[in-house]
């Protein structure tokens, strides 16, 4: 029970970490922590922007993760572990969407994209062919 409740609660401080930056406009632009889409990722502005709309839901998912690991710590037993199941598959729920309204904020502030005519594949797409006039 120790272990559950340990990861709960650092996966609790992360969400709430990274909210709490995204929300200041402090969380630097990464790969790892915050929202890491295309969009988000084109310049400062579109990373900070979409994180500071994404941080009400990651400082709220960490309060639930938080909750269920001293539901787990003080409980312990099945019901425990069921309670702090279904704390983490809402915080999931609301990290997601989250990151969906920070997405389309994001895709908002970066503008349009160029399109390559062959996906996101760097020249791996193996209907590159198809897409690139022959030469």
């Amino acid at each position: 029970m120790v272990v559950v409740a340990s990861v709960l609660l650092v996966l609790a401080l992360v969400a709430v970490v990274t909210g709490a930056l995204g929300l200041a406009g402090r969380l630097p632009r990464n790969r790892f922590f915050g929202v890491h889409t295309e969009a988000a990722l084109s310049n400062d502005e579109a990373f900070r922007v979409a994180n500071r709309v994404a941080a009400p839901t990651s400082i709220g998912a960490g309060a639930l993760l938080f909750a269920g690991g001293l539901v787990v710590m003080a409980a312990g037993g099945v019901a425990a572990v069921v309670l702090a199941t279904a704390a983490a598959v809402v915080a999931l729920f609301a990290l997601g969407a989250g990151a969906n309204a920070a997405a389309q904020v994001a895709a908002a502030v970066a503008g349009p994209t160029e399109d390559t005519g062959c996906g996101q594949s760097c020249g791996a797409c193996s209907l590159r062919t198809v897409c690139q006039p022959a030469t």
